[in-house]
């Protein structure tokens, strides 16, 4: 029973595999297409006919290399400031002393029920207010802390001794030489999670930035390619927009999936 459970695991796990990675190979394939092969049946992955022409026309006719510049100073930016504020308040909430921490943490998770649609009108109001609009300011500030990574970072940081604290005040460290020397390289694991979960989710964004910004200099890659609709109807075309944008993500989760795993699992968010 054993010997044959092994096979049978494997098999399910290539099938699984298989059925995630397979429209995103096709996706790859039909951007490689002249306009409409892809609509044959059956539909060859390695056809013989494959060139650059769709993405020659993306790069040629769009100004898709400044919306990848602006998701990337979005994205690098959010994912930075995120690691700092959530690194510092999931420490304060893990190590620090003070009235009322557990209820103001539980009000901060009871927050997360709340729908991330129903506070982009406020969100956006906030932003006009104060000038941000159709700027990286107005893309990057809003998000600049996340609940999620306070309690993610939080969780991480109780998973470490206190004892290691109590050696460094003996030694003369201040909380802010704890913080920054003693615990914060322990916590890798869930900074790489940290990391990587804001970078997926804030290059991937599409709602907010569709609303704050409202020139094409602006725009992120996700709302840029979001426009080709009213340009042309070549479907390689859009399969070559939609790879352009997979790709960095794709290949950044691939360099930092193996932290992540480890950051989760060490963090108590296992299943």
């Amino acid at each position: 029973m054993r010997a044959a459970r092994i096979p049978a695991t494997y098999g399910l796990l290539v099938l699984l595999a298989v059925a995630a990675l397979g429209p995103f190979a096709m996706m790859v394939s039909a951007s490689l297409r002249p306009n409409l092969v892809y609509l044959s049946f059956p539909m060859p992955l390695i056809p013989p006919d494959l060139g650059l022409a769709n993405y020659a026309q993306l790069f040629g006719r769009t100004i898709i290399g400044r919306w990848i510049l602006n998701s990337a100073i979005m994205t690098l930016s959010v994912t930075a400031l995120q690691l700092l504020t959530c690194s510092m308040a999931g420490f304060a909430f893990a190590r620090g002393k003070f009235p009322g921490r557990e209820a103001l943490f539980w009000m901060l998770m009871a927050s997360l029920m709340i729908p991330s649609t129903v506070t982009i009108i406020p969100l956006f109001l906030v932003v006009v207010k104060l000038g941000w609009a159709n700027s990286f300011a107005g893309l990057i500030v809003p998000h600049a802390t996340s609940i999620f990574g306070t309690f993610l970072m939080r969780q991480y940081f109780k998973t470490i001794p206190g004892d290691y604290d109590d050696a460094a005040l003996i030694d003369g460290a201040n909380r802010w030489q704890i913080y920054l020397r003693v615990v914060l390289p322990l916590a890798k694991p869930a900074l790489a999670t940290l990391g990587t979960l804001t970078f997926l989710n804030t290059w991937n964004d599409f709602l907010f930035p569709l609303v704050v910004t409202s020139s094409d200099e602006m725009r992120p890659l996700t709302v840029g390619l979001a426009t080709l609709a009213n340009q042309t109807g070549n479907a390689g075309f859009f399969m070559a927009g939609a790879t352009v944008s997979f790709l960095p993500t794709f290949a950044f989760f691939l360099a930092m999936q193996r932290y992540v795993v480890r950051g989760v699992s060490l963090s108590g968010l296992k299943g």
